[in-house]
């Protein structure tokens, strides 16, 4: 499941990931948000936190993110992404290829670090 939480506003962009995500959650929610943002703003900052609960992709929501990045490569001015799991380090390490912006990995602790960090740049 995909949220769109509060703090989401002007060129921001901040959502909750929990249990699985699917490909409804980037057809029905991301990309129209992420589209909505883009049209108004230009380029968008992102924070994507992963909350406890949350357990991975299926495999239409693996190639709906590909198909995200490649897409929307330069709408990015900063992506955070929270959460708690130690191959988080690397996936974000591995987004920097697929994204102009900077990227960065912040614990479950750090959310509020990082909602300034991407609202900085």
């Amino acid at each position: 499941m995909l949220y769109i939480l509060p703090e989401t506003a002007g060129d921001i962009m901040v959502l909750q990931a929990s249990e699985k995500l699917t490909t409804a959650d980037y057809q029905e929610t991301f990309l129209p948000l992420l589209e909505e943002k883009v049209a108004a703003h230009g380029r968008i900052r992102c924070l994507i936190y992963l909350d406890h609960a949350f357990t991975g992709w299926e495999v239409g929501a693996m190639w709906e993110d590909a198909k995200l990045g490649i897409h929307h490569r330069s709408d990015f001015i900063r992506l955070a992404v929270v959460g708690g799991a130690a191959w988080l380090d690397w996936a974000v390490k591995i987004g920097e290829a697929f994204i102009d912006g900077e990227t960065q990995h912040f614990t479950e602790s750090q959310f509020l670090q990082a909602l300034h960090w991407i609202d900085a740049g």
